[in-house]
């Protein structure tokens, strides 16, 4: 009788991907299979979007700098942590040639920026 009102209750366009069940838990197991996160997916996508990301010189360049700390941040939540000082160079590898000198100011000093440094400094 259970299995009967949730079948009811769930669109008729996912019954060609799932199996026909008897059981209620067995059903539902099979649904929450067909809808499970692909971390790995997801990982690569975030790393391909953050590694393709390049400031074009328009816009605001914090909430660029920004932009790529989310992205970071989002990885983290799947357990794949950017530390801070990688952050900055992917930030700076990212900005276009007319930075070449800002890159070049910051390669020749002993310490090494955070982000909000780096934000403040571009800014």
């Amino acid at each position: 009788m259970c299995l009967a009102i949730i079948k009811r209750t769930i669109s008729t366009s996912f019954w060609g991907s799932i199996a026909k069940s008897t059981s209620a838990k067995k059903f539902l197991s099979e649904i929450e299979q067909y809808f499970a996160k692909n971390d790995k997916a997801k990982t690569s996508n975030l790393l391909s979007k953050h590694m393709t990301m390049k400031y074009k010189g328009k816009g605001n360049i914090r909430e660029y700098i920004i932009g790529m700390s989310n992205l970071a941040g989002k990885l983290k939540e799947i357990n794949l942590e950017l530390s801070d000082e990688l952050l900055v160079h992917l930030v700076l590898i990212s900005l276009p040639p007319q930075f070449g000198h800002f890159m070049v100011s910051y390669n020749t000093q002993k310490e090494k920026w955070t982000l909000n440094e780096l934000i403040s400094h571009c800014v």
